[in-house]
């Protein structure tokens, strides 16, 4: 294909496959050996329902300070494509993108054979981490595990960061089920961390199969709370002192936790110091995980989109309550449990403003506002609204919102994505 640009690329590689989301290996393996995209350098690989983006951004922050050529490849992106992709906390430059989409879009055609948008990108993002040579690969699972793309790939240490309902048309509907897909990254005799403290049976059994070295949050690992510090402890010891993480959230300290036995497991091949550890922890950031973009009126963009989520999200917003109300800018993939997590946040919003989302995937206004509904949430007072797209019923809160009250964005990448647009606007004027 002739393409002049990135955008052009995403538009063609959504128009390759019939299918959105199509689990299996055999057609992405057959084009990473057909371009022997053999990767020399460690890779770690970040599984789970909820908490993967913290766990690569913290494993990213440390493995930078501590000196090292880090790639990172996440999903989805809020903004730019490129966000997906990056070189020592660099988002790649849109020709290194398109360099890496023409050779696999040639290979592919030399094997006449479809790939999904996303099997597309995982084979780019690996293929110009090869090219760069990079120390050390974070590769983050797109969905389930054991018929990710991403799973093509040998991890010489695999994370699995929690186990909830989710993608349940793909993975099952129960965590025994999906706790067996998720854990199908592991590999044999290569750390495997879990930390979900509910480690379902399946799990057990996928470490009995895999033969991989089982490291369990509270049982090989774990964390203390110490108010103002923390300490972890883990196959190597204590690390004592610790400094919170930037990245706020009571789940936290558990990926951290998750992120310590990593390097603890990994520390021949990639040893870092106390001093590493406590700047990158101090300098992981990812957007749209509780991020506090003001505090007055609170402004809080959460890409919350599962009950698991939901809760955590529930959490956070009942430790930071300001003493007025809170409006949530809501809007939601409809193949998600829309229902849960409005009965999860119910008792923290005041005042509902729902929007649709720009995905063929989305709910309509009219359908949350029935789920609203569903959940016991009167209209009587005037407590939900509705709006053509998140952007416009962000600008309404902004103008009902005191100083005293709170903002909080939720449901979905798109949703956090469709403000954080408009705040860009806003700021470049």
């Amino acid at each position: 294909m002739e393409a002049d640009s990135l955008a052009d690329w995403l538009t063609y590689l959504e128009s390759l496959h019939p299918k959105t989301i199509e689990m299996g290996l055999a057609r992405v393996n057959r084009i990473r050996s057909k371009l022997a995209l053999t990767p020399q350098f460690p890779i770690i690989m970040v599984g789970g329902t909820n908490g993967k983006g913290s766990v690569c951004a913290m494993l990213e922050s440390i493995l930078f300070c501590a000196g090292y050529k880090v790639g990172c490849y996440t999903s989805p992106h809020l903004l730019r494509y490129n966000e997906r992709v990056r070189i020592n906390k660099n988002e790649v430059a849109d020709k290194s993108l398109c360099d890496a989409f023409a050779h696999i879009d040639a290979a592919r055609k030399d094997c006449d054979t479809s790939l999904t948008f996303f099997e597309f990108g995982t084979l780019a993002a690996v293929h110009i981490f090869i090219q760069a040579r990079v120390d050390v690969a974070i590769l983050e699972v797109g969905l389930g595990g054991r018929l990710d793309a991403v799973n093509i790939f040998d991890a010489d240490c695999a994370i699995v960061t929690s186990i909830d309902l989710d993608h349940m048309d793909y993975l099952g509907d129960t965590r025994e089920k999906i706790g067996f897909e998720k854990a199908a990254i592991f590999r044999k005799g290569k750390p495997a961390i879990c930390a979900e403290a509910d480690i379902p049976d399946s799990v057990y059994q996928q470490i009995e199969t895999s033969g991989a070295q089982f490291f369990r949050l509270t049982q090989e690992f774990g964390f203390s709370n110490k108010g103002i510090q923390w300490d972890y402890w883990g196959p190597k010891g204590g690390r004592h002192s610790l400094p919170f993480p930037a990245l706020r959230g009571a789940k936290q300290l558990q990926n951290a936790s998750a992120c310590l036995v990593a390097l603890d497991t990994l520390c021949e091949l990639l040893p870092v110091s106390m001093k590493d550890i406590r700047q990158g922890l101090g300098e992981a950031v990812i957007p749209g995980r509780f991020q506090m973009v003001s505090t007055q009126p609170m402004i809080i963009l959460d890409v919350a989109h599962n009950p698991a989520a939901a809760a955590v999200l529930a959490e956070n917003l009942a430790a930071t309550k300001p003493s007025g109300r809170t409006y949530a800018v809501f809007s939601m993939l409809q193949d998600k449990d829309i229902q849960g997590v409005i009965q999860t946040l119910k008792n923290a919003i005041d005042f509902w403003l729902v929007s649709a989302i720009p995905s063929p995937r989305a709910a309509s206004a009219d359908y949350l506002i029935n789920e609203i509904h569903q959940a016991g949430i009167s209209s009587d007072k005037d407590v939900i609204h509705q709006f053509s797209d998140s952007a416009a019923a962000f600008v309404f809160a902004c103008e009902q919102a005191g100083k005293n009250d709170r903002i909080c964005v939720f449901g979905s990448f798109y949703t956090v994505s469709g403000v954080l647009q408009y705040l860009g606007t806003q700021q470049s004027r």
